[in-house]
């Protein structure tokens, strides 16, 4: 080989290794199955949003929208997914660096993290109807060190069906499989999520698609949400209790399945004037319910234009009677104007951040409520 031919290769070969070390500082973080045997490290410390059931393999979820969050130090990480169909979204740094769609069961590892200070958040983006799914934390690995986890100091609940889930939000299209329902199903870029990120609030999003008031879409069998709502999961094996939290603003939506299909024969209610009736009197029964539980919550009712307006109607009809009967507090949103291009004619995530920004225009008009007394 000619000494030019020799130099020109060696330069090649200078610039080649340059471009792959580069390439390596910034590959991009990932997530993907730990290295079977290296299934090891330290549990870092958590802060949960949702309701759990702390079980000796992990923590029993089945309400949406549960997250997990922590903080480190390092560039070495884990976290451990139990049984049960779910969809996670994986954040780091506020940066989502994955969607896993029904993961198996085992050790997942983050790579491609530089060995600095690190949040992460591993966050529920599907519903878990069908039975709860099991979360084995997050893990230390290698120099990785504990940092405090993050602690938001508002809170904020949310109540309601589908539309608060973010059923389908995500979708390009109304005509979606069961797999793409699966696939673009994000309660992290749904209301609730929208809505808190705006104040920097821990949130629950307690809510089950189909289900209503009084009656779920088109009578379906099945707990309705008030029914549903006491319990950690819809076995109704064990009441919800958390001594710490007391969130000071309540957001509920609950109505379009009451109200979305027409009465059939051997139904309770004979009329409409019936179910409107029933339904006003268990709504105001669930949100005194509520109150009675955190006396100091903000109570923030919001409902569509869909069934002609009947959602809407009967929800002020709610907001009038609790008025009526000295309950302070409770404001009501009615929200027009979206496109429900989601899943099966549901609000798409565009949808949901014209939602979040009609109800916080409400919220900002109250600021009080974020107030102690």
């Amino acid at each position: 080989m000619a000494e030019g031919t020799r130099m020109i290769l060696a330069r090649y070969l200078l610039l080649a290794a340059a471009a792959f070390s580069v390439a390596a500082a910034d590959a991009p973080v990932g997530v993907s199955p730990a290295p079977a045997g290296r299934e090891q490290g330290r549990p870092l410390p958590l802060t949960i949003g949702g309701r759990v059931d702390r079980q000796p393999d992990g923590y029993h979820r089945q309400w949406p929208g549960t997250y997990f969050d922590t903080a480190f130090d390092g560039e070495s990480v884990q976290f451990a997914v139990g049984p049960g169909d779910v969809a996670l979204n994986v954040t780091i740094d506020g940066q989502q660096v994955a969607h896993l769609v029904k993961p198996r069961p085992g050790r997942y590892a983050v790579t491609g993290l530089t060995p600095a200070r690190h949040t992460m958040r591993v966050q529920v983006a599907s519903e878990s109807q069908a039975g709860p799914t099991v979360f084995g934390g997050i893990y230390a690995t290698g120099t990785t060190r504990p940092l405090p986890a993050p602690a938001p100091v508002r809170q904020i609940e949310f109540i309601g069906d589908s539309h608060t889930v973010g059923y389908g939000n995500t979708s390009p299209t109304r005509d979606c499989t069961e797999a793409e329902v699966w696939q673009t199903t994000d309660t992290s870029r749904g209301v609730a999520v929208q809505l808190s990120q705006r104040y920097r609030a821990a949130y629950q999003v307690n809510a089950i698609s189909g289900r209503g008031i009084v009656r779920n879409y088109d009578n379906a069998p099945g707990d309705t949400v008030p029914t549903a709502y006491p319990f950690t999961l819809f076995d109704k094996a064990r009441a919800y209790t958390d001594p710490a939290w007391h969130p000071r603003l309540i957001v509920i939506a609950l109505g379009t399945n009451d109200f979305s299909t027409p009465l059939k024969p051997g139904e309770p209610w004979k009329t409409r004037a019936d179910l409107h009736a029933d339904y006003e009197t268990r709504y105001v029964d669930f949100v005194r319910r509520l109150r009675a539980r955190d006396p100091q919550a903000h109570v923030l009712l919001w409902a569509t234009d869909l069934a002609d307006g009947e959602i809407a109607s009967e929800v002020g009809k709610v907001k009038a009677r609790l008025d009526a009967a000295g309950v302070r507090n409770v404001g009501f949103v009615p929200v027009k104007g979206l496109a429900f291009s989601g899943c099966h004619f549901h609000p798409s995530a565009a949808d949901d951040r014209r939602i979040a920004d009609q109800l916080a225009t409400y919220v900002d008009s109250h600021p009080e409520l974020w107030s102690k007394r």
